[in-house]
């Protein structure tokens, strides 16, 4: 097999283009282990602390204004699904911001 010099970079544009990828690796660099813990943990209070004060108001109610409904429950569901658009919100928001991220490695 004879070297063709048409289909190899010589060897000064190949380092430069090393060169240029771990630039860019250090300036992005991609989200570890502690990221996505701490991603997990900021979805799972997002969900819960909303749902936990929905459900303490309503037996808060539910004890000072007792009715034919419960206000817990109610309360509750209205805390979860409050909850459930405040992670979707920062789901969102992270997806958005990585694929920014991903657009700019890519030009």
């Amino acid at each position: 097999m004879a070297d063709d010099p048409e289909k190899k970079p010589d060897f000064s544009s190949q380092v430069g283009a090393k060169a240029t990828r771990k630039l860019r690796a250090r300036r992005h660099r991609t989200p570890g282990l502690w990221f996505g813990l701490g991603m997990m943990g900021l979805i799972g209070w997002s969900v819960v602390v909303p749902t936990l004060l929905g459900a303490a108001i309503g037996y808060w109610l539910d004890k000072h204004e007792p009715g034919q409904y419960s206000w817990t429950l109610a309360l509750l569901m209205a805390g979860l699904m409050l909850g459930c658009f405040n992670a979707w919100f920062w789901v969102s928001r992270e997806d958005e911001a990585m694929r920014d991220e991903q657009e700019d490695k890519d030009e």
